[in-house]
């Protein structure tokens, strides 16, 4: 199985309510962790994913209540997109469209069905139609039919002034292969599971440099198997590319460090382990306000001052 694509995507969100009840009821995604952010705890941080909250499915969220919208410029993640079957586009256009969510016409890239998408605080997002992708397991809580549901991240698109200094770290530290361009696109693939295994970057020179705010990718994470596979790639970024990671950081569910990229996006290491039922039964993902050990002191000074959430 593929070790080395997406882990996960880190966003900015705005009001925490309405984060959760389009991600869960919208597009029907599992709530598997309601934690907070570790380094500013009065803000939850939720993941959301397939049952398991696996690798290659997890979008996370810092939602801050009248954060100031982003602005999408170089340097950035212009867009996050989601698995689904090849004949579930239609479905998803139709459930928009009930909705009221705004979205663009489907266009064809790279030969596949592509629905562009915003969420309520303007994230750029997209569902692409991947034949056979029915055949790949669904979190079934949802009011989405199984034949429909989104099986995890397709790929993520960074807007960048050049491709070449990002290739070379995507192809050098985590295994991905140029696999072809399309127009200004250019697509990298890393071989072994089809989740989050893809990453496009489009080449736009002359743009402002991104602003980070609500609707922007704050991160994008990728897969090390563990401390020792983590250790390598770290080792790689200095001794072939010159740039230093931050020391390792526990997430609970993972361990992770961090670096910027040639482009400037924000890039994370994520270990698969321990995974997210390492505080939580399977069946139970999500339902509990889960806090890191060095914050349980804190338990209900932090509770106070959380909105609610449904």
């Amino acid at each position: 199985m593929n070790r080395n694509g997406i882990h996960h995507v880190t966003a900015i969100a705005g009001n925490a309510r309405r984060n959760v009840e389009f991600y869960t009821r919208t597009l029907g995604l599992r709530l598997v962790k309601k934690t907070v952010n570790f380094d500013d705890p009065g803000t939850y941080h939720f993941y959301y994913g397939d049952e398991a909250g696996s690798p290659g499915t997890i979008l996370t969220f810092f939602p801050w209540d009248h954060v100031a919208p982003g602005r999408l410029g170089v340097g950035e993640t212009q867009e996050t997109a989601f698995r689904v079957p090849a004949n579930s586009i239609g479905y998803w256009t139709h459930r928009f469209v009930e909705k009221g969510v705004p979205h663009e016409a489907i266009v064809r890239r790279f030969g596949e069905t592509v629905l562009s998408f915003k969420d309520p605080h303007g994230m750029r997002l997209a569902l692409v139609g991947v034949a056979g992708a029915e055949n790949e397991p669904a979190w079934l809580g949802t009011d989405v039919p199984a034949e429909h549901a989104i099986r995890g991240f397709h790929s993520v698109n960074l807007l960048l002034a050049d491709a070449a200094p990002t290739g070379a770290i995507l192809t050098d530290i985590f295994g991905f292969t140029e696999i072809g361009r399309e127009g200004s696109l250019v697509r990298f693939k890393v071989e072994g599971n089809e989740v989050g295994s893809i990453v496009d970057i489009h080449v736009a020179g002359g743009f402002l440099p991104a602003r980070m705010g609500g609707g922007s990718v704050h991160h994008i994470a990728f897969r090390a198997a563990d401390d020792a596979g983590q250790e390598e790639m770290v080792r790689k970024l200095v001794e072939h590319h010159g740039i230093r990671t931050t020391e390792q950081k526990d997430r609970n569910y993972f361990r992770s460090v961090y670096f910027r990229e040639p482009g400037h996006v924000l890039f994370e290491i994520a270990t698969d382990v321990p995974g997210f039922a390492a505080d939580e039964l399977p069946a139970e993902l999500g339902r509990a306000l889960k806090l890191p050990s060095f914050l349980e002191p804190r338990r209900t000074d932090i509770e106070a001052v959380l909105p609610e959430i449904a």
